[in-house]
C-alpha cells in the first residue's frame, strides 16, 4: 500500500487521470496548484497547511535569507514562500519523487521556478542555513521518526531564524510543543484555530549549526 510519504508510489498515482487542480488563497494572492494521487492531501489544501498559512507570520520581500519548505508535497507552502518572499530561495524538501514533480511543476508555472529548489533530503547542502522552515509535519510517521525528523531540520536554522510547525491538537500537537522545549528550543504557541496548533520555535539553548545562506 502507498503511503504520501513513500518515496516512490506506485505508476497508478502518476497516471494522467490522478492529476487534480488545487485552488486556494494565500497571502492576498489565489494559487492553483496541480496535485495527484499518492501525494498528501491530493484533492484539496490541507486544513492544517491552511490555517499554518493563514496565522503563521509569511515573510515579505525583505526576507533574502533561505527558507525551507519541509515536507512539501506538491508544493504548497513553497509556492507561497516564493510569492511573498520574492528575493529569497526556497529549498522544498521532500521524499516523494511524485511530489517533487509536481511541486517542481507548480513552482515553474508561477514563475518562481529559478527560486524553487525541490529536492530530496539528501540533496541539501549540510552548508545551507535557513531563516525560516516552515512545515505541516508528517505526524503518521510516528512520534520516533518525526522526533528525528526535526532534530535533523531545526538545527539548521540560522542564528536568528524561525520555524513555523502546524500540528492537529488530537495528534499530539501539544506533546510536540512539550517535546520541543525540553530539548531546549523556545516554542511558542502562536496560534490555534480548528483543532491544529500552530508553533512558533526558535532557538533558546540550542547552539547553531555551522552554516551559510546559499
Amino acid at each position: 500500500m502507498d503511503h504520501y510519504f513513500s518515496p516512490a508510489p506506485g505508476p497508478d498515482s502518476r497516471s494522467p487521470g490522478s492529476v487534480r487542480i488545487v485552488r486556494f488563497t494565500a497571502g492576498a494572492r489565489d494559487f492553483q496548484l496541480a496535485s495527484g494521487g499518492g501525494v498528501f492531501s491530493a484533492g484539496r489544501l490541507d486544513p492544517g497547511t491552511a490555517v499554518l498559512l493563514r496565522k503563521a507570520e509569511l515573510p515579505g520581500p525583505d526576507e533574502t535569507r533561505p527558507l525551507l519548505d519541509l515536507g512539501c508535497g506538491y508544493g504548497p507552502i513553497a509556492c507561497v514562500l516564493a510569492s511573498t518572499a520574492v528575493r529569497a530561495p526556497v529549498w522544498a524538501v521532500e521524499v516523494n519523487g511524485w511530489a517533487r514533480e509536481l511541486a517542481a511543476r507548480n513552482a515553474a508555472a508561477l514563475g518562481v521556478g529559478d527560486r524553487v529548489r525541490v529536492v530530496a533530503p539528501d540533496r541539501v547542502p549540510d552548508r545551507v542555513g535557513f531563516g525560516q522552515i516552515w512545515s505541516n509535519p508528517p505526524v503518521r510517521i510516528g512520534k520516533p521518526a518525526l522526533h528525528a525528523l526535526l532534530g535533523r531540520w531545526l538545527p539548521a536554522l540560522l542564528p536568528d531564524g524561525v520555524a513555523w510547525l502546524v500540528i492537529a491538537r488530537h495528534l499530539g500537537g501539544d506533546s510536540l510543543h512539550r517535546w520541543l522545549a525540553g530539548q531546549g528550543w523556545v516554542a511558542v504557541r502562536h496560534a490555534s484555530q480548528q483543532g491544529y496548533r500552530v508553533l512558533r520555535v526558535s532557538r533558546g539553548d540550542q547552539p547553531a549549526r555551522a552554516g551559510r545562506p546559499d
